[in-house]
């Protein structure tokens, strides 16, 4: 082993501060060829041959996944984090490999006799419920690599899976490539009239940091969000949307370096070609092979169900929006305008702002409630570590206590800048086990968001839909670091079914709309008055505000999605295009123009993990709605019902179907009736 290589050291946590560049690709050849070495010995071992058992096959295993995941996890964090041209190039050259190995021992049909022996014998043997699952999820991945296909069409398999891959790094890069790439220098402090002083001064440190004087607007989320909605000068609006909808197309001149539309166009037809490979009539039933879903014409009635509700709302509201805007003098209302107007709607509806609400809720404020809140439902203690290691300096690390004792860790980076991509996410950087000693493994988690920046004047404030969006990702951050599930496999998010691992996340959501729960979440950043009864009962008067509008946008982007995966059989040049208008012309209430070219930018579907599982958001969101009415029934701060929900469903992780789970925790199915309650659709 090289000591020298900090990705080859076994460590408790990444040490950051020492990883360069030319570690990552020595390190991800070294653990492949060891593993590989290991899992031929393992199959040639005869003992195991002999009785397959969990000690001397699945932990064996266990080791080998250990090892190169949390390696693998440090290289895609910072893939993630700190994007560079020679970082994606290595990430690219190790994924490939990555990608080679996980295929090739998923394929190997000795290893899946084995596991398949240990599956039959599992009672036998003792397995417990958590390891029986992990025996099934194995079994399952073994047929969605293809072991059952002859070597010509597993080798095909492989050549699929390595392409897929690759282009969805290169669709990824595009977007991240061509949101960096426009922005818009302004020397008139005139022309962002409207913006709040805040989001002005953050252009002016903007333009700073690349030797500019006066302004500069980009396309990362903050500056947008601000121009959209508060910027009274319309060309600037129209300019900025049109650039946004068009990241990564040929309709935006600067873009088409980056243009995603054959990435896309691959993709689909690489994903057709697997799912045929498997057997299944479409990638879309592929997906749905790990998810709670049972077909796809579940997923599509259920979309249509809530298309159903929400679309005559979101028209009204669209009507009365226009409406509003006539009356203020605008004739025709565009996309570009739709924001601004609404928030000067909301302004005069309920006589409230989000700019008047992010005075209240200072991140330092905002993180300290949230601590609070955890601590309470699920008794137990988060505290910071200054010791841990970090990629950026702004990077905060924190331990989480339970009855005095160390469970988790979990890192903050919260702020955009440079080569970091855009949105909010959170992913594994460790995942808890319990080895045959005893010893455990404590899980850690990263949480990555892009919130609005401290400026000279201010600390960071966060608008209210920046606090929902930090306790989504907390939500996350919770399912993956308060497992008690001690096989790897199934602990946190792992083995969670696609469609159930956004439960946790929309149930915290919850708390940032609770009078109770905004008292210690709000502070005004001078005063350090608490969120006024006034503006709070205004705050909840506007929750419900334009919801219909907000929901069948979503609505687009989850049935796109899933019809796109459903009817591959007919992709030609114009598929995803028309895909789109077929989709839009049912769901969307706002005009769109014809140069939107939203699915460029589509990471979730084609750089992520939700192709043809986007619309999981709103299967979770039903479960997480009908969860919080116990909730609500009890008390939101209720630590009876908070234990409850940690032990029947954070801490069981992947280690039982997420319908089980459910089940468990509500006694009951799921029912939409909670959803359509708490979005104002039918009366509570």
């Amino acid at each position: 082993m090289d000591t020298n290589n900090p990705l080859l050291t076994a460590a408790e946590l990444p040490p950051f501060s020492k990883i360069k560049l030319e570690h990552i690709e020595p390190a991800i050849e070294t653990i492949i060829a060891d593993n590989r070495a290991a899992l031929l010995a393992l199959l040639a071992d005869p003992l195991v041959a002999a009785e397959p058992g969990w000690d001397n096959l699945i932990a064996r295993l266990e080791n080998l996944d250990e090892r190169l995941g949390n390696t693998w996890s440090v290289v895609g964090h910072l893939h993630s984090v700190q994007n560079t041209e020679p970082l994606r190039a290595i990430y690219d050259r190790c994924q490939a490999m990555v990608s080679d190995y996980y295929t090739w021992m998923s394929q190997d049909e000795g290893l899946c006799r084995l596991i398949g022996t240990l599956q039959d014998n599992a009672d036998q043997v003792g397995l417990t419920p958590s390891q029986h699952k992990v025996v099934e999820d194995y079994m399952l991945d073994f047929r969605l690599a293809g072991v059952d296909l002859d070597a010509a069409k597993k080798e095909q398999f492989k050549v699929l899976e390595k392409t897929l891959n690759t282009l969805s790094s290169k669709f990824g890069n595009n977007v991240l490539d061509s949101t960096k790439a426009w922005s818009r220098h302004i020397t008139d402090a005139g022309a962002l009239s409207g913006l709040p002083p805040l989001a002005i001064e953050a252009a002016a440190a903007a333009a700073r940091r690349k030797g500019k004087d006066g302004y500069l607007i980009t396309l990362d989320f903050p500056s947008y969000n601000a121009v959209m909605t508060y910027a009274d000068d319309r060309a600037l609006r129209q300019a900025v949307y049109d650039a946004f909808v068009t990241r990564a197309s040929d309709q935006q001149p600067l873009f088409k370096p980056w243009d995603n539309r054959e990435v896309i166009n691959e993709i689909l037809k690489n994903r057709r070609e697997m799912a045929s490979l498997l057997g299944f009539e479409s990638y879309a039933a592929q997906s749905l092979a790990k998810k709670m879903a049972q077909s796809p014409q579940d997923v599509v009635g259920f979309l249509e169900q809530l298309i159903q509700h929400s679309r005559p709302h979101a028209r009204a509201e669209f009507d009365a929006l226009q409406a509003f805007a006539r009356n203020n003098g605008l004739d025709s209302l565009q996309p570009w305008d739709t924001a601004y107007y609404a928030e000067k709607q909301r302004k005069q509806l309920f006589d409230i702002s989000e700019e008047e609400l992010r005075q209240y809720f200072p991140l330092h404020r905002v993180k300290q409630g949230l601590f609070t809140i955890v601590g309470k439902l699920f008794g137990v203690s988060i505290v910071p570590n200054t010791t841990y290691d970090t990629w950026h300096e702004t990077v905060e690390a924190f331990d989480i206590f339970r009855d005095d004792r160390l469970v988790a860790r979990f890192f903050l980076d919260l702020f955009p800048r440079e080569g970091k991509q855009g949105g909010a996410w959170m992913d594994n950087c460790r995942s808890r086990r319990r080895l045959a000693d005893g010893t455990v493994h404590l899980p850690a988690a990263y949480l990555a968001c892009n919130f609005s920046e401290p400026t000279d004047t201010a600390p960071a404030l966060l608008t209210h839909r920046e606090v929902v969006t930090l306790f989504h990702e907390f939500g996350h951050g919770l399912h993956h670091v308060l497992t008690q599930a001690d096989e790897l496999r199934v602990a946190g998010i792992n083995g969670v079914a696609w469609d159930a691992v956004e439960l946790p996340s929309q149930l915290m959501e919850n708390w940032c709309w609770d009078p109770e729960s905004i008292r210690l979440i709000s502070a005004h950043y001078k005063t350090g008055e608490t969120l006024p009864e006034v503006l709070l009962g205004k705050m909840l008067a506007a929750r419900n505000y334009l919801s219909g509008m907000q929901m069948v946008r979503q609505l687009e982007f989850g049935l796109f999605d899933f019809q796109l995966h459903m009817h591959l059989d007919r992709l030609d040049e114009h598929f995803v295009r028309n895909t789109v208008l077929d989709v839009r012309q049912r769901t969307a209430v706002v005009p769109v123009p014809a140069y939107n070219r939203f699915e460029n930018s589509f990471s979730h579907i084609f750089a992520g993990g939700y192709a043809a599982g986007y619309y999981s958001y709103f299967w979770a969101e039903v479960l997480s709605a009908d969860v919080f009415s116990r909730f609500a029934q009890a008390g939101v701060l209720n630590p009876q019902v908070g234990g409850l929900f940690l032990d029947r469903i954070l801490a069981r992780g992947g280690s039982r179907p997420a319908k089980e789970l459910f089940e468990d925790f509500m006694g009951r199915e799921p029912s939409i009736e909670a959803l359509l309650k708490q979005r104002g659709m039918i009366a509570a």
